[in-house]
């Protein structure tokens, strides 16, 4: 079992709609949380007791190593990491300009596993310290069923998830554990603000806190991996 009180965990993505959701939840469990997003005044807004709030773009150099020294320095160590960020875009994969593609790889591929490397040392010595570290990223659905009209997102969701899956194995011995969650849509924001095209007329997702409950339920539990049918039965948003 993981014990969340008193654990040090970052969020990824905290402003966004499920990172709101953790920072609220980890709180709750009394967790000293370190949020991360591009707005200092979207971090404000969250109003977590007790957090430190970095403004950071972690698709550029060097902001990985400064979310996690800033964790370190404010709370002494480090005991988790939830990627909560992300980007979506739209559209046929023939039609999607290099921009777009470039975006979700940074944002979805190359930024979470900058903060993975950047913070593999703090969360190796939470382990020898008797603790039970872990890194949490959110690939979805998509990354076991790649979907027509969001083909770009579908593979470098994919690439997340191996990437993480493939870190899982290699971490293991380190005592880190490394869990892929694969929700399907769930109700936030994200679709609302595509990096491009249109968000075409999705069936109503799940309720973002029952998703982020099923995702921490599974870390103090010790699961390793959340696939989609993990989150099977859950309610769907009320909107």
């Amino acid at each position: 079992m993981t014990d969340l009180a008193g654990a040090s965990i970052i969020v990824l993505g905290a402003t966004g709609g499920l990172g709101r959701e953790f920072a609220r939840q980890l709180a709750d469990a009394g967790a000293r949380l370190t949020l991360t997003g591009r707005s200092m005044l979207a971090l404000d807004d969250l109003d977590i007791p007790g957090a430190a709030l970095i403004p950071a773009d972690l698709t550029d150099a060097g902001e990985a190593e400064k979310v996690v020294a800033a964790a370190i320095t404010a709370h002494g160590r480090l005991d988790g990491v939830i990627v909560a960020s992300g980007a979506v875009a739209f559209g046929p994969l023939a039609e999607t300009a290099d921009a777009t593609l470039e975006g979700l790889w940074a944002i979805n591929v190359l930024a979470p596993l900058r903060v993975l490397r950047a913070a593999t040392p703090a969360l190796a010595a939470s382990a020898a310290d008797g603790g039970s570290p872990f890194v949490v990223s959110i690939s979805g659905v998509v990354a076991e069923t790649p979907t027509a009209g969001i083909g770009a997102y579908s593979a470098v969701k994919a690439a997340q998830a191996a990437a993480h899956q493939v870190a899982a194995r290699e971490l293991r011995r380190s005592g880190i554990r490394v869990m892929d969650a694969r929700p399907g849509h769930t109700e936030t924001d994200l679709s609302r603000h595509p990096l491009a095209g249109e968000r075409p007329a999705f069936p109503v997702g799940y309720a973002p806190a029952a998703v982020v409950s099923r995702i921490l339920d599974g870390v103090r539990a010790g699961e390793k991996d959340l696939p989609s049918s993990a989150f099977q039965g859950l309610p769907t948003a009320s909107i």
